[in-house]
């Protein structure tokens, strides 16, 4: 095994494992997974060995995060999860204590299944709850049921002290009343951090084909404009900082895994449609599972790579710096992209500034309060299109 080391003298980075597989398909998603859990036994060694294979990429760093996605990582026993973990620290440097994150359904997490995974090197759950409601987790088609949320948080509480909770917000038929019932039973568990997204209508999913057949009433972009606010309201009368447009942390809760994807630190991604990042190019999975068993099984890495611009580097940092605490710094621009970039920016940031959506404070470009649910727009408004 090898040793763990502090992370003062190398560059930290993470790793991202995506697990394929769900018991069923919820009507929003567009992720890459599979029902069907025939192949699973031939996915996890196809990620052990991806693990191994890539080893070299992080010869320069150590892993400070471990993440497992999907797909629904907590339909996996306790056991092949260990594996993958073992994996990782046979193959990669990793510091002590690495923040291992294990996103998990309601449905998935018994006493007993709880209990195992806070036995295991699992620090941190990230449980998909959506709602507290019924008729809304019927609408997304989950496969738990509000008293299964309730009962799952009752008894990871008592287990484990990082938790992370889902919530989605601008559902058709829900009404502000309803959204703040969901916020303050949330809030009522005492967990630390709380993810928060909009509801949206993703192609060639279910929720799109029936709002097309009028099925379901279409999204009202006002309404969930309203539920952010009320969000925003809510998480910070109760202590929790927005250090990222969709989540909350409480001091010391922060996702460090998320915030490390934020901040620009390089990470691999492991399994079918995985994307990775190495600080100048970015690399994508196939998103297919048998194709990327294959390959794996050859020794092939089945991905797609694109070397990033400086003008891709400049969007990339504006987008996801308007969406954090962090802000874009105005003297990183210039420094990393340029004088041009760096006008540039100012030039499209000052209407923004005007409308009181964008600010300036200590060298640094922030969005307020009143433009932080219209980061994106803002963002690509301040995009680079016509240099390289």
């Amino acid at each position: 095994m090898i040793n763990k080391l502090s992370s003062s003298f190398k560059n930290g980075g993470g790793i991202y494992i995506h697990i394929p597989f769900c018991k069923q398909a919820c009507h929003y998603c567009d992720f890459h997974f599979s029902t069907s859990m025939g192949k699973k036994d031939e996915m996890l060694v196809a990620i052990q060995k991806e693990l191994e294979l890539r080893k070299q990429e992080f010869e320069e760093q150590v892993v400070e995060t471990i993440y497992f996605g999907g797909g629904t990582p907590s339909v996996l026993t306790t056991e092949e999860i260990q594996t993958i973990i073992d994996s990782v620290y046979n193959n990669y440097t990793v510091v002590n204590q690495p923040e291992i994150t294990l996103e998990a359904n309601p449905d998935d997490l018994s006493e007993e299944k709880i209990i195992a995974f806070s036995k295991s090197p699992i620090n941190r759950l990230s449980i998909g709850v959506q709602s507290f409601f019924e008729e809304d987790l019927k609408l997304m088609n989950r496969a738990h049921t509000a008293v299964e949320a309730n009962e799952t948080l009752k008894l990871a509480t008592q287990y484990f002290d990082n938790i992370s909770i889902d919530l989605i917000y601008g559902m058709p038929n829900m009404t502000n009343e309803r959204w703040i019932q969901n916020i303050e039973k949330a809030l009522s568990f005492k967990i630390p951090h709380i993810s928060s997204y909009a509801l949206t209508v993703e192609p060639k999913t279910a929720l799109a084909s029936f709002i097309k057949k009028g099925l379901i009433k279409p999204l009202d972009d006002e309404l969930a404009q309203e539920h952010f606010n009320i969000l925003l309201e809510k998480m910070e009368a109760n202590s929790f900082e927005a250090y990222e447009i969709s989540n909350f942390g409480k001091q010391g809760y922060f996702s460090k895994n998320n915030t490390a994807y934020w901040l620009g630190k390089k990470y691999i991604g492991v399994g079918p449609s995985a994307h990775s990042y190495d600080g100048n190019r970015r690399s994508w999975n196939i998103n297919n599972n048998l194709k990327y068993i294959k390959a794996i099984t050859a020794n092939e890495l089945p991905r797609e790579t694109e070397t990033l611009s400086k003008t891709d580097n400049y969007n990339e940092y504006v987008m996801t710096g308007l969406r954090t605490i962090w802000g874009v710094s105005l003297k990183r621009i210039k420094e990393e992209s340029g004088i041009i970039f760096y006008e540039y920016l100012l030039k499209q940031a000052d209407k923004h500034i005007k409308q009181e959506f964008l600010k300036i404070e200590k060298e640094t470009l922030l969005t307020t309060k009143k433009g932080k649910f219209l980061a994106d727009g803002i963002a690509s408004d301040l995009f680079m299109i016509n240099l390289s």
